[in-house]
C-alpha cells in the first residue's frame, strides 16, 4: 500500500499549533455523537460513511441518565436535540408484567393478577425516541462537508514516524488523518484491520436470540393493552421470550420490540436481518395471554426478524493500536437486552473527546507520541466496563425469557438480579470515569508531558 503511505515530517514549522484533525469512521448514532463532541472541542473532524446519506432505522432507542450526561459533557447541543425528540416514563415506576399466565384481558391489566415487580423510574431514568429522529437531527448540526459519502473504509496504514494516518476506501480515494476513531458498527472493518483479519474477535457471534421490531399506530395499543398500560414504558415476561412496548414520537405511535429464544443457528451470519412473517413471531407466542397476541397482530403480515449478535464470545483483546481506535459497537458490539448499547458509545465517546482535547494542547512534534498513549488510555479504562455490558446483556436476555438457571420465574429473584446488574450501568461516576482516563494517559505519555502545560 505504498501507494497511501503518508508523508514523514520533517520538524516543525512556525506559527500556531493546528488544530488536532480526526477522522471518524461511521456515520451512526456513535460516530456523529463523537464528531460534535471533538467539534465542541475545536479539532478537525471529518466522518467518512459508507452509505450514500446519513440513514437509521425508525425502531425506539432510549437513553439512560448517564448517558445523558455524557452527551451534556460532550456537547449541550447534543442534549438539546434528545430532549426534542425524546420522551420519559409518564409513570414514577417501570413496570414488569407477566405475559404469560393472564387468561383474560381484563386479569392482564390489573396490577394485582399481573404485575410481576416494578423499578423506579428514576433509577432507570430513560428517555425514549426513535432513532432516526436523533440521528438526524444531530447530524443536522454537523458542519456542511463534515460528511463524506460512499466511504467504505479497506486499509489503512500508520507508520511509526509519520506525521498522519493513511486512510484508503473502496472507491479507490485516500485520505490522511492524526488520528483514526472508527465507529463503523459490528461488522466494523475498522476492527478487522486493528486486529488481523483472522482474528476471532473480528467476527461476532450469534446469541440464539432474534427480534421483531415495528413502529405500529398508538390505538392498537390501546385497544390491546389498556390506555393506563399503553402510556407506560412496558416490558412483559414470559418462557423463552419477552417484549419491550412504548409510546414514540409523543404518543403519536408505539414502539413494540418481541425477543424470542432460538435454538437454532442462524442461517447466514453475514446477514444479521432475514424476511420473515407475522406468523412466525405469534408461533412462538401461541400460548401467550390474549392481549400479548392482539399486540402481536398489530405487527405487518411481512416484516424481517433480526438476529442478535454481539462480541460476548470473542471481546477485543484491546480497542486501541497506535493512532487509530474503535469505539461503540465497532469496539463492544451488545445485544439490547440491557437498553444500554448506545450508552456505552456515548462514554466511549466522552473519554475520547477528553483525551483528545488533551493532546490538542501539546506541540505537534509532541502529540506524535502522546497519541497512542491517548487511545492505549482509552482502551484501558473501557474496556471491563463495556465488556460486562456486553455479557451482562446476554445474560438479561435469558433473565427475562425465564431461561436464567438461578431466577427461572421467580419474580422477587429475577428482579434482585435485575437491579443487582442495572445499577452498575445507572450508579455510574462519569466525573470519575474522565479523571481515570486523564490520570492514566498522563501516566503512560510520561515524560513527554514535562515542560508542557496540559489541559484540566
Amino acid at each position: 500500500m505504498a501507494d497511501i503511505l503518508p508523508n514523514v515530517s520533517g520538524g516543525e514549522g512556525d506559527g500556531p499549533e493546528p488544530r488536532l484533525e480526526v477522522a471518524v469512521v461511521g456515520g451512526g448514532i456513535v460516530g456523529v455523537v463523537t464528531a460534535l463532541g471533538l467539534l465542541h472541542r475545536e479539532m478537525q473532524v471529518t466522518v467518512y460513511e459508507r452509505a450514500a446519506q446519513i440513514n437509521e432505522i425508525g425502531a425506539g432507542i432510549a437513553f439512560t441518565g448517564v448517558a445523558r450526561e455524557c452527551l451534556q459533557r460532550l456537547n449541550p447541543r447534543l442534549l438539546e436535540i434528545l430532549s426534542e425528540v425524546g420522551r420519559r416514563s409518564p409513570r414514577e415506576t417501570i413496570r414488569y408484567w407477566d405475559g404469560f399466565h393472564p387468561r383474560t384481558k381484563e386479569a392482564a391489566e390489573r396490577e394485582e393478577s399481573s404485575l410481576l415487580f416494578e423499578v423506579p423510574e428514576g433509577d432507570l431514568a430513560f428517555w425514549a425516541c426513535l432513532r432516526s429522529h436523533l440521528l438526524l437531527g444531530m447530524a443536522a448540526q454537523l458542519p456542511e462537508g463534515t460528511v463524506q459519502f460512499g466511504k467504505q473504509l479497506v486499509n489503512y496504514v500508520d507508520v511509526q514516524g509519520s506525521d498522519r494516518v493513511a486512510l484508503a476506501f473502496a472507491d479507490g480515494s485516500t485520505a490522511e488523518a492524526d488520528v483514526v476513531i472508527g465507529c463503523d458498527g459490528i461488522h466494523s472493518a475498522t476492527r478487522k484491520l486493528l486486529l488481523g483479519a483472522d482474528h476471532p474477535a473480528t467476527k461476532p457471534s450469534y446469541s440464539h436470540k432474534k427480534f421483531f421490531r415495528a413502529i405500529v399506530p398508538f390505538p392498537g395499543a390501546v385497544a390491546a393493552l389498556g390506555p393506563d398500560k399503553a402510556h407506560d414504558y412496558c416490558i412483559h415476561l414470559g418462557p423463552d421470550a419477552h417484549m419491550i412496548s412504548f409510546p414514540v414520537n409523543n404518543a403519536a405511535m408505539y414502539n413494540i420490540f418481541l425477543a424470542i429464544h432460538d435454538p437454532d443457528d442462524w442461517l447466514d451470519p453475514h446477514a444479521m436481518v432475514a424476511p420473515s412473517t407475522r406468523a412466525e413471531a405469534s408461533a412462538a407466542l401461541r400460548d401467550w395471554g390474549p392481549h400479548v397476541a392482539e399486540i402481536v397482530n398489530l405487527l405487518p403480515e411481512q416484516l424481517p426478524k433480526y438476529g442478535v449478535f454481539d462480541m460476548a464470545e470473542n471481546p477485543a483483546p484491546a480497542y486501541a493500536c497506535g493512532r487509530v481506535c474503535i469505539a461503540g459497537d465497532a469496539a463492544h458490539a451488545s445485544s439490547p437486552f440491557h437498553g444500554a448499547g448506545a450508552g456505552m458509545g456515548v462514554e466511549d465517546a466522552l473519554v475520547l473527546a477528553e483525551l483528545l482535547a488533551q493532546v490538542q494542547n501539546l506541540p505537534v512534534a509532541v502529540r506524535l507520541r502522546a497519541l497512542p498513549a491517548a487511545l492505549e488510555a482509552f482502551s484501558a479504562v473501557r474496556r471491563e466496563r463495556s465488556q460486562w455490558l456486553v455479557q451482562s446483556s446476554r445474560d438479561m436476555g435469558d433473565i427475562l425469557q425465564w431461561r436464567y438457571p438461578a431466577t427461572a420465574r421467580d419474580s422477587r429473584k429475577i428482579k434482585a438480579e435485575f437491579q443487582r446488574r442495572a445499577r452498575k450501568i445507572w450508579d455510574f461516576d462519569v466525573n470519575g470515569m474522565v479523571v481515570e482516563a486523564k490520570t492514566e494517559y498522563r501516566r503512560r505519555v510520561g515524560s513527554l508531558l514535562q515542560g508542557h502545560r496540559t489541559t484540566n
